[in-house]
């Protein structure tokens, strides 16, 4: 008998810097509807869904920067879009700016149940861009300013009918990120983004900007044997135009269903979760193929390092780089 969740991604368009909590609120309802009208078990929500991507800019007065973040989730402003999720009897995924009670900043995902409650937490790992004020680029990508790490790393949860995870953004850029909740068994990922267009670093990857958000997530779907549910906060935002793209993938890694627009969009699918399970047990059966006693280098080494090694042969063959 098939397991299956019916899923909505719901595509957010931009949100200007003037909007407010409530006015993004309104908008997060109005797509819970349409999930709901569509038959969804679960709507999910970009990254940093209640705001403009305030990283863009470069700024010091900490009163300021607190300003972008969530104190309590929820709170008096969102706390209508619970009540109605519980109403609806439906599950939301919600990014946003989290700060804790003990003054912590994090880029935060909550995957919250029919009743309203939330179920389970991640914070973002790999957060990119830089850290201060970069004044030759074209609009600034602050995450490492205005976020930290967390202490948990990738954790999954038992939540509507599986064995669910979640990842942010840049973590989707990963493979480690995907390997992390399959080695925990995952059946679904949830992926909320923000991604520009132009990379002011690296310019030529610009035209490549859609192709390498599907590429990303359509391997760490076949490479782990899940679905993935990819939503972008998309369109021009504060003059910074957007990514849409976003997408259901099944674990074979194809694209089952798409938005259209860079607008405010659903899209829905219904996702056997027992279709991982071929992929689980074959090709992807990674208690039997992986040989992790190799693989010391991707947990001990942050970036390359080059060890040579000389080949010795009769014609004295020049140094290769080892691994």
């Amino acid at each position: 008998m098939a397991r299956n969740v019916t899923v909505g991604a719901a595509q957010l368009g931009p949100i200007q810097r003037a909007d407010s909590r409530a006015d993004v609120v309104e908008r997060l309802i109005a797509l819970l509807r349409a999930g709901r009208e569509a038959g969804c078990d679960i709507v999910v929500f970009p990254e940093l869904a209640l705001t403009t991507f305030f990283p863009r800019w470069y700024m010091e007065d900490q009163r300021e920067i607190d300003a972008w973040f969530e104190r309590e989730m929820p709170g008096p402003d969102t706390q209508a879009l619970f009540d109605e999720a519980q109403r609806l009897q439906i599950g939301f995924v919600l990014g946003y700016a989290e700060l804790t009670p003990e003054g912590r900043h994090y880029n935060t995902s909550i995957l919250v149940d029919r009743r309203g409650a939330v179920r389970h937490r991640y914070r973002k790992v790999h957060l990119p861009g830089h850290a201060e004020h970069e004044p030759w680029r074209a609009f600034q990508h602050l995450e490492k300013r205005y976020f930290e790490l967390p202490d948990e790393g990738f954790t999954v949860a038992d939540a509507f009918g599986g064995t669910m995870g979640m990842l942010i953004c840049n973590d989707r850029r990963w493979p480690e990120s995907y390997r992390e909740l399959g080695l925990q068994g995952v059946e679904m990922v949830f992926i909320g983004y923000n991604t520009p267009v132009h990379n002011p670093p690296a310019p030529d990857h610009d035209e490549h900007s859609n192709f390498h958000n599907h590429l990303v997530m359509q391997a760490g779907a076949y490479q782990n044997g899940t679905w993935v549910v990819g939503v972008a906060k998309a369109g021009d935002e504060e003059g910074v135009p957007m990514i849409g793209g976003s997408c259901i993938i099944a674990p074979s890694g194809r694209v089952v269903v798409e938005c259209a627009t860079v607008g405010d969009e659903l899209v829905a699918a219904t996702c056997d979760l027992d279709a991982c399970n071929s992929y689980k047990s074959s090709v992807f059966n990674l208690g039997v193929h992986r040989q992790p006693e190799y693989y010391g280098r991707i947990a001990t080494e942050r970036g390359p390092v080059f060890a040579p090694t000389i080949v010795k042969g009769p014609d004295e063959a020049p140094a290769q780089r080892a691994g």
